[in-house]
């Protein structure tokens, strides 16, 4: 994904010379990383939405129901939604699972509530649906209070296993799909949620980084992933993909799925390797529809239009919407990459 990005980038590597932007990335990544390690020590628990990380028309949705009760919050429950459908309320699954939250009919018969007032209970409604899923959660939540352990846990174990499975156990109960699921949905929660300190850096963007700059100069191509058959060409989402698997990190093909990777710094907290996405409308994550690698001071290496190369960019333009700090766990927790 990258057609389109426009003419209107400035190219910094036409009038300085391969060599003398290469010096400059050194300078830039090492003050960066200055800085970042003056981060890595502050601490702070994340509350909130992050910006432009709930579609606008269900964040205040989002923001109402996820405040429930004390089991879940505003991320948890965009973790779940976006788990469960990727936020699109016609969703429908092989199982008969309905909506935005996937409701099968016997559990919306029993569980589901009207949230907009309405006088019905419409599973293809999002007001009711995610008041639903805000609801049963905290319904799980009431059946498992007494077993020991960490309450959110218990109640995502309960979702995934059924609530008799906790208490019998005591938490969590030993089976490695109901505790792939809560690791899952708690560190996809981490995408979602506004970070009130910093993000710790990512231990990988350095191999990133340097995998992206090898790249310099190679010709764009639409849907490019690299391959041999492409003549090792990319488009921006390829880029970002290839760079991140050369370290082991496993991100889906395109950008917009790309930006639920792990949590989202300010941007005066970029540090090299984030990654740095550009939308149509910066109220909704889904109209992303260009990425780059940021390497510091403003800059990134992208993969950004058919007739362009690979080169580096300013990422200051009206259509930035905001960065992801890529983490290893963030990129299994996605729906598709999820490990076994």
């Amino acid at each position: 994904m990258g057609e389109g990005w426009g003419v209107r980038k400035f190219w910094v590597a036409g009038g300085l010379g391969t060599g003398l932007v290469l010096c400059l990335l050194g300078l830039l990544v090492i003050g960066t990383y200055t800085v970042a390690a003056r981060l890595a020590g502050a601490g702070g628990q994340a509350l909130g939405l992050a910006k432009g990380a709930v579609p606008a028309e269900y964040q205040q949705l989002v923001q109402k129901w996820g405040t429930l009760c004390p089991a879940i919050s505003p991320a948890l429950l965009a973790a779940q939604l976006y788990q469960e459908s990727g936020w699109n309320p016609r969703a429908q699954s092989p199982a008969a699972a309905q909506g935005m939250a996937q409701f099968i009919p016997g559990t919306w018969q029993t569980h589901g509530i009207d949230g907009n007032g309405d006088g019905k209970k419409d599973v293809w409604d999002p007001q009711d649906a995610i008041a639903s899923a805000a609801s049963y959660d905290c319904e799980l939540a009431s059946y498992v209070k007494g077993a020991p352990g960490d309450a959110t846990h218990n109640m995502l174990a309960a979702y995934n296993a059924g609530a008799y499975r906790v208490i019998q156990y005591n938490g969590v109960p030993p089976y490695r799909e109901t505790q792939n699921y809560v690791k899952t949905i708690t560190t996809l929660a981490k995408s979602f949620e506004a970070p009130s300190g910093p993000v710790a850096p990512s231990k990988q963007a350095a191999g990133a980084i340097y995998f992206a700059q090898e790249k310099l100069g190679t010709r764009y191509l639409w849907g490019g992933t690299g391959t041999a058959a492409q003549g090792g060409r990319f488009d921006c989402s390829g880029l970002t993909q290839a760079a991140y698997r050369s370290v082991g990190i496993e991100l889906p093909r395109v950008a917009n799925d790309q930006w639920n990777a792990g949590p989202h710094p300010k941007r005066d907290e970029l540090l090299p390797g984030d990654l740095v996405f550009f939308a149509y409308d910066l109220k909704d994550p889904r109209s992303i529809h260009h990425v780059g690698i940021y390497v510091g001071g403003g800059y990134m290496i992208n993969a950004p239009y058919t007739g362009a190369v690979i080169r580096f960019d300013k990422i200051d333009s009206p259509d930035y919407i905001g960065a992801t700090r890529v983490t290893s766990d963030g990129a299994k927790a996605l729906p598709g990459t999820n490990a076994a």
